[in-house]
């Protein structure tokens, strides 16, 4: 059959060039073209165009179809047709299109749910001269539907964050959870490289996104740490995050068009997690120091017990000094502090602590010293290089007699028996965040341990004098 017959036209476009396609022709490429069903009737209802998704669902050729009037006898069933009919052409003198949904009939014989668009054609004076049909299975249409409200809320109402990700790694849609995550207007994240919307964490999130357009999507959710720029400074978030590679339908071979990425801020709960676990740990340890350290015949090596036990995952480097003469009295006349170094851990590499207060040396603190506040305060002192070149941060704890690596200091006071006994120094270096107030409490719980064995070391040492 020839394009003209099959679409119900003729060649109104002139005689053929030579190497170019008829009006017909291309008509009819195009008709054929199309993804949806579509149909046409002239005035009197008969039949004029059949594409070939039409011919899909129904099953009855472009050769069955045009010349037919209307879908009685064939299309529809005998006791539907002149309904279907009078609501397809109903559109001849209806302002618009029409939805309409009816059942057709197939060629073999079953049925088919379809949903249908019709409008009228009008002729050169505007006058109708016949109505087009365009219509797809109505579950077809249903599922695009369902799509695209899908889309719709997840951008407009989900109670996470949703970020449609270019090719280029850029943001391309962003909603408004992840607007507010991020800190920005939903217009002014758009287009923009994730490293300037994101302090820390980018490195992480754009790997993340590559393996995605490179291999799809990754089987389980992922946990990602970033920094969030705020008016307040920067802010730590972790984002519990999925990812879906985006490809065209239309293209013969996938073509990535971008990321899907959904995220969730499970912060608060990391945190806790983070500080249970770390409080079980702290916990154990406590118990395994204390059943090691009741093991011990000296007393001073019940003090390093309970130091090698408190440094593990909590500071580089402890030190242990011994208050030497009677605690510290207020008032102007009050004799200076002198502490005397009784346990350390070695400067060098990791290792054990071992007792250095066989001299009985003082140690040489400078007036204002952490160790000396804590004493005289009888409470903990935090100390900090700060944010500063790694050559002043040495010379920093080098003033302070403490480990050339130290950055981070923490100062607990050791009192048993409600006298000051000495202060134990808990460092860390570059590698390691601040001591925080968790850190306090802890080292304020060793302190109280280690106290309790020195104050056992110097009763059993006077008793050994005879005092």
């Amino acid at each position: 059959m020839s394009a003209s017959r099959r679409s119900g036209t003729t060649d109104e476009l002139g005689p053929d060039e030579p190497g170019e396609p008829g009006g017909s022709d291309l008509l009819a490429a195009l008709l054929d073209g199309m993804d949806a069903a579509l149909c046409a009737f002239d005035a009197d209802g008969v039949v004029t165009h059949w594409n070939r998704e039409a011919e899909r669902i129904l099953g009855w050729t472009a050769a069955e179809a045009v010349g037919r009037h209307g879908f009685a006898g064939w299309a529809v069933r005998s006791a539907d047709a002149e309904e279907v009919q009078a609501r397809l052409m109903s559109a001849t003198h209806a302002p618009g299109r029409q939805v309409h949904e009816f059942a057709l009939v197939t060629k073999d014989g079953g049925r088919v749910l379809v949903r249908t668009q019709s409008a009228a054609v009008r002729g050169p004076e505007g006058k109708p001269a016949g109505v087009y049909c365009a219509f797809s299975e109505v579950h077809a249409q249903i599922d695009l539907e369902r799509s695209i409200a899908l889309s719709e809320a997840l951008f407009e109402d989900a109670a996470w964050g949703v970020v449609l990700v270019d090719a280029d790694l850029r943001p391309a849609v962003v909603n408004a959870h992840a607007a507010r995550s991020l800190g920005i207007g939903r217009t002014s994240a758009l287009g923009r490289p994730l490293g300037e919307l994101l302090a820390q964490g980018v490195e992480e999130l754009e790997a993340a996104l590559t393996h995605v357009l490179a291999e799809g999507a990754p089987p389980a959710p992922a946990e990602m740490w970033v920094a969030v720029r705020t008016p307040e400074g920067e802010k730590r978030r972790c984002w519990r995050s999925g990812f879906l590679r985006l490809a065209s339908p239309l293209a013969e071979e996938p073509v990535p068009l971008g990321v899907g990425w959904l995220f969730l801020d499970v912060t608060e709960a990391k945190q806790a997690e983070q500080e249970a676990a770390l409080l079980r740990f702290r916990t154990n340890q406590s118990h395994r120091a204390a059943r090691a350290a009741a093991e011990c015949e000296d007393p001073v090596e019940a003090v390093t017990v309970h130091l090698d036990f408190a440094l593990a995952g909590f500071a580089d480097h402890a030190l242990v000094d011994r208050l030497a003469g009677a605690p510290p009295a207020g008032g102007e006349d009050a004799a200076p502090v002198r502490l005397v170094r009784l346990a350390a851990t070695p400067a060098g590499a990791p290792g054990p602590s071992v007792p250095t207060g066989a001299a009985g040396l003082p140690v040489r603190y400078e007036a204002g010293h952490p160790a000396l506040s804590c004493v005289e305060r009888a409470g903990t002192v935090r100390a900090d290089a700060g944010s500063v070149p790694a050559e002043r941060a040495r010379a920093w704890a080098l003033e302070r007699q403490w480990p050339g690596d130290a950055v981070h200091g923490l100062c607990a006071v050791l009192r048993s028996r409600g006298r000051t006994l000495g202060v134990v120094t808990f460092l860390r270096g570059a590698g390691r965040s601040r001591f925080e107030r968790s850190d306090t409490a802890y080292a304020e719980d060793v302190a109280g341990r280690i106290a309790v064995a020195l104050d056992l070391a110097e009763a059993v040492r006077r008793g050994a004098a005879g005092e």
